[in-house]
């Protein structure tokens, strides 16, 4: 290597920002430095892995230089296999296989199943498993590995396990892959065979047992080796940690963070993300600003992920203004997922106006929205009533940053239509897309047909939802509740005994409430004991008050049985929201607010009992449904009754 190579090399290394890497390699392509080969590699080897947001860069450094080589290709493949464009990495390979002669090598095939694993895409997977065979590198340790890999993220653990009977000299690696293919597939038993054969374990294996297990609800499992785990790592923590938050049981989530505090670790970004995550799932403010206040205190406010997890989980909890906070003392630059998350923040309790603002502020600030943040302006205009604006916003994604309208956004603009009652509009929208409407797009369509009670327009989408999903029970339950809303008690009757021919069961609706630190979950018609007791007494006392005083009278259209009338009032005055408030009253000081999670939709009942509560007893209630936040005070929401 010769001085100026040298020289040129060290300053590639010390490049940070991509304006600077340009301007050296203008320089270089005058002196001609730009077509040596270890210059050239160099160059590529920097933008595509080091250097953040270079990679399309890379790729014309690629396209410009004479005679590539393989290393050259190599690092492109690898860079673009870990990106949101694994395709790319697949077409560089295409091109390499057509402009060199030399052979494919290991590192070549492994990047590209990468690449065809994260796209799911088994055709692919399959062609790049036959050019292995064709050049005898399907036994070769990091190519069978990643084989394996592919065919799990494929959902063909038969092909994997295939794979894996031929490689002759298996590490831990490998075994671990295998194992991770069965959980891939849901078999549980087959994950724990492979587990119990492994010659040697490390703690990778323990972690994807864990991991495993709890990905598919199997805490007992979990449990089981986490107890015998001979070591267990922040991994192992984190593990548990997130497992159970991600499926609800957030008692458990927090206890095992307690007991992570209480053996002397500390939590990394990992486990403080998923903890974080179960306070915002079960709005568990108190204890998240616990959280927050370890987090100042240890040092860790400077992690960006851990940041947008606060913000998160401060939106969710219902404390926009502490999201805000936490929002506008990020240090360093905020990445498109902080502004995102309180574009969503300000979205779910109805500032609308405000999100729009941020969103204008982000792209101001430099940073091009992507494709989830047009999600999440979209949601904030549904929710706010903004049809208008969120017809112009679905035009300026694709117009000016030309982003192609995935499903997600076409369910945005169904849901936009819908909430604001133009049932119609929403349904020549849905009929009119370039890209068929899947059930959710349709079950979106259904619900605002539910809310608005238009029952022609009901039956019609629910027979193209029953083409694409006759199973689904919330279908039937929304159909049902249309019937009711309009008294067809013998139409409400046929949906019900195909529910029960289908053997279909209602997912049944809760409620919950942390007080003193502690989550207390209500479902309406459960068993009863002291607690709910004490939430029933006191619900009793609330109903006669804002009778008397009120004048309110429950809204029975709401119940979906065609029963007496005293019966029905008796099964809307025990809605689960409702237990939760009565308890929340008895049990909190005067004063306090009063912060519930609900996981179905308020009725129209509870809503207007909220309000009545939040004025003759001088409380602020904010209730956090499926489908948004309700802040009730002095007898007013902040939805304006529009949800």
């Amino acid at each position: 290597m010769n001085s100026a190579e040298q020289f040129c090399l060290s300053l590639v290394n010390h490049t940070k920002a991509l304006r600077t890497l340009q301007q050296f390699h203008a320089r270089a392509t005058k002196t001609g430095l730009d077509s040596d080969p270890l210059v050239a590699g160099k160059l590529i080897l920097h933008c595509a892995v080091h250097l953040s947001g270079a990679l399309e860069y890379a790729g014309r450094l690629l396209h410009h230089t004479p005679n590539p080589d393989p290393f050259m290709y190599n690092t492109l493949i690898r860079g673009f296999s870990d990106t949101d464009s694994p395709q790319n990495s697949i077409s560089t390979f295409t091109l390499m296989l057509k402009n060199l002669d030399s052979p494919i090598d290991s590192f070549s095939l492994a990047f590209t199943l990468k690449s065809s694993a994260n796209m799911r895409c088994l055709r692919t997977g399959i062609q790049l498993h036959c050019q292995a065979l064709r050049r005898g590198l399907n036994t070769h340790l990091f190519v069978g590995t990643t084989l394996i890999s592919m065919y799990a993220e494929c959902g063909c653990v038969e092909f994997a396990n295939k794979v894996f009977d031929e490689i002759p000299d298996r590490n831990v690696v490998t075994w671990n892959a295998l194992v991770t293919a069965f959980f891939r597939c849901g078999d549980v038993k087959g994950a724990e065979r492979v587990f119990n054969l492994m010659p040697a374990k490390n703690w990778t294996s323990y972690n994807l047992m864990l991991a495993g297990y709890t990905k598919l609800g199997e805490f007992e499992l979990a449990r089981r080796v986490f107890e015998e785990m001979p070591m267990r790592d922040e991994v192992s923590w984190s593990t548990m940690i997130g497992g159970f938050a991600d499926h609800g049981c957030f008692d458990e989530a927090f206890g095992y963070f307690r007991e992570l505090q209480r053996l002397g670790m500390r939590p990394n970004e990992v486990s403080l993300t998923g903890v974080l995550s179960a306070c915002a799932q079960a709005g568990a403010l108190e204890f998240a600003k616990i959280l927050h206040g370890f987090i100042e205190k240890v040092g860790l406010v400077w992690i960006t992920p851990v940041n947008n997890a606060l913000t998160d989980t401060y939106s969710k909890c219902g404390s926009v203004d502490m999201a805000h906070l936490v929002f506008q003392r990020m240090p360093g630059e905020k990445s498109i997922v902080s502004w995102t998350s309180m574009i969503v923040g300000l979205a779910i309790q109805g500032y609308g106006e405000e999100s729009i603002s941020l969103f204008h502020e982000m792209e101001e600030s430099g940073i091009n929205p992507d494709g989830i943040a047009f999600v999440a302006i979209l949601y904030a205009c549904s929710h706010a009533g903004l049809v208008e604006k969120g017809c112009g916003i679905f035009d300026k994604m694709t117009k000016i940053y030309g982003i192609k309208p995935e499903i997600e956004h076409y369910g945005c603009m169904v849901d936009l239509y819908g909430r604001a009652g133009q049932l119609m509009k929403a349904y020549e929208f849905v009929t009119k897309m370039p890209i068929p409407p899947n059930d959710v797009i349709w079950r979106t369509l259904l619900g605002a047909c539910s809310f608005h009670g238009n029952v022609k327009l009901a039956e019609k989408v629910k027979k193209k939802l029953s083409e694409l999903d006759h199973n689904n029970s919330g279908d039937h339950v929304l159909l049902s509740n249309i019937y009711a809303t309009a008294g067809k008690w013998k139409d409400v009757a046929t949906v019900r005994k195909s529910m029960a021919e289908l053997k279909m069961t209602k997912n049944p609706g809760w409620s919950m409430i942390e007080v003193d630190k502690a989550m207390y979950t209500f479902i309406a018609g459960a068993k009863q004991d002291d607690v709910t007791n004490e939430a029933y007494e006191k619900l009793k006392e609330i109903m006669l008050k804002i009778r008397v005083e009120g004048g309110y009278v429950p809204e029975i259209v709401n119940v979906l049985h065609d029963i007496e009338e005293e019966e029905k009032e008796d099964a809307i005055v025990t809605h689960s929201e409702k237990l939760a408030v009565a308890f929340g009253m008895s049990r909190l000081g005067q004063g306090s607010m009063i912060r519930i999670v609900k996981n179905l939709r308020v009725c129209k009942d509870c809503h207007t009992v909220m309000k009545l509560i939040s004025k003759f007893y001088g409380l602020e209630i904010l209730l956090r449904d499926r489908s948004r936040f309700h802040s009730f005070k002095n007898g007013i929401c902040s939805c304006r009754d529009y949800w």
